[in-house]
């Protein structure tokens, strides 16, 4: 199912989310709802877990940073007041009939304090498994991630608890995020948390940057012949609609360019027609044209920015899906 994750936050320290119980409520409603979405509310605290349930929330997420410094900036408390909090809220929150992902921050790097031990995040999940949940999540938050480290770092979780399901969330500083991605369904994570047009980042961090674009992970999924019921043209035209109100230029690969085929004709492609045919291979387009003989030949190659067919005859051009 898709998921619209949208944070509980003063909105005095996020103003871009102060209309959060307003979206909520809209949502709420089982005609407006679309089918199989999740709407799950983010919550750093006691305060955001009552404002969630006020306005109908089902599905939470609840975090704390691993750093320090992240944590005092983000939400106010260290690390270990976060984390202590943040179960009691996810406990009171289960014990409200809620569905509960509970979440690591900066759990691979930060950008104030630089690399994160891993028994610091180890250690922080363990306090989740002990509390009886195990919906865990691992968030890049500043983007430092590295493919060897995410797994890694899931290998162990999933070493202290085989019943564990976890979850990434991959910001994308440095580009490295879908390998980070990869990484992670590589060894076992079962949900991918993306944002379309590669929109997010905390402000709280040092270099704030967005997550990995969803449409970019469902081109890349549908690319190997997974994922094919997701309408990669819907998420598309949502990201451009976004970009034109907003008058800015998203970090997406997929939205500027479209999708790539499976097969068929492609920008870039370079096509050779003799004859008004099809042929294949630079050798046998040689043979073919020197069959033709050398008078009223013209010959016009260029590279395709569409799915335009160049003919040598002169002929206009086929297009091809």
């Amino acid at each position: 199912p898709g998921t619209v994750a949208v944070a509980q936050t003063a909105a005095e320290r996020v103003p871009q989310m102060a209309d959060t119980e307003r979206l909520f409520e809209y949502f709420s409603v089982p005609a407006r709802k679309p089918k199989r979405t999740l709407l799950t509310a983010l919550v750093l605290n006691e305060k955001g877990l009552d404002r969630g349930v006020a306005c109908g929330v089902t599905d939470f997420c609840l975090g704390a940073s691993a750093s320090e410094t992240h944590s005092r900036r983000n939400s106010g408390m260290g690390t270990e007041e976060a984390t202590r909090r943040i179960i009691a809220a996810a406990k009171q929150a289960v014990a409200a009939g809620k569905r509960v992902q509970v979440s690591v921050q900066s759990a691979f790097g930060c950008g104030f304090e630089g690399p994160v031990a891993e028994e610091r995040v180890l250690g922080m999940v363990r306090a989740y498994l002990d509390a009886g949940l195990r919906t865990v999540s691992l968030a890049d938050t500043a983007g430092h991630a590295n493919p060897a480290q995410v797994e890694r770092l899931f290998t162990k979780i999933r070493r202290l608890d085989p019943a564990v399901e976890c979850a990434c969330h991959f910001h994308n500083t440095y580009g490295l995020g879908m390998a980070n991605i990869f990484a992670a369904l590589r060894v076992g994570v079962a949900s991918v948390e993306t944002s379309f047009g590669g929109l997010g980042g905390c402000p709280f961090t040092k270099m704030a940057a967005g997550n990995v674009a969803t449409e970019d992970f469902v081109h890349a999924l549908q690319r190997q012949g997974q994922r094919t019921d997701v309408d990669l043209a819907r998420l598309i035209t949502v990201a451009r609609c976004v970009a034109e109100q907003f008058g800015r230029v998203l970090v997406t690969r997929v939205t500027p360019r479209g999708p790539a085929q499976a097969a068929g004709l492609h920008a870039g492609d370079i096509i050779l027609a003799v004859g008004g045919h099809k042929v294949g291979g630079l050798e046998e387009f040689y043979r073919q044209l020197w069959a033709l003989g050398p008078a009223g030949v013209t010959v016009r190659l260029k590279l395709l920015q569409r799915a335009d067919v160049v003919r040598l005859d002169g002929a206009s051009g086929d297009r091809y899906a």
